[in-house]
């Protein structure tokens, strides 16, 4: 992936994704954008929150990191792109029940199940 196409997914894309599953969580869970480090580490969306409510599911605090695949970032450059990142945006609070049970994380109380999860390779699909 060229500098040019992280740089934008950095810019215009991961921001909105940060800040649509900030509107989600309010305060009690930040969420943050991680800028690409080299090969191997990618861009990332990072969730990290102090476990909360009556029932906490897992023995570790919210610490969750999200990455996309390669060849989707590159996909959202191409025509149509913008309008199916909308879609995606849209949808995410769907995904994230997908995200939970696939890792062992619960959103609700700020829990996991390993002190540090990554969900990825994730795509753009609504």
């Amino acid at each position: 992936m060229s500098h040019e196409v992280v740089h934008r997914f950095e810019v215009e894309f991961a921001p909105r994704i940060a800040a649509k599953l900030a509107s989600q969580f309010g305060s009690a869970v930040r969420v943050e954008v991680v800028p690409r480090e080299g090969r191997g580490h990618p861009t990332r969306v990072r969730l990290v929150g102090a476990t909360h409510g009556p029932r906490h599911v897992y023995p570790y605090a919210l610490n969750v990191s999200l990455t996309w695949d390669v060849d989707e970032i590159e996909r959202l450059m191409e025509p149509g792109g913008e309008a199916r990142f909308e879609h995606y945006l849209e949808a995410t609070v769907r995904k994230m029940a997908s995200w939970e049970s696939a890792r062992s994380v619960d959103f609700a109380s700020c829990t996991q199940n390993e002190p540090e999860v990554l969900i990825g390779g994730l795509d753009f699909e609504g």
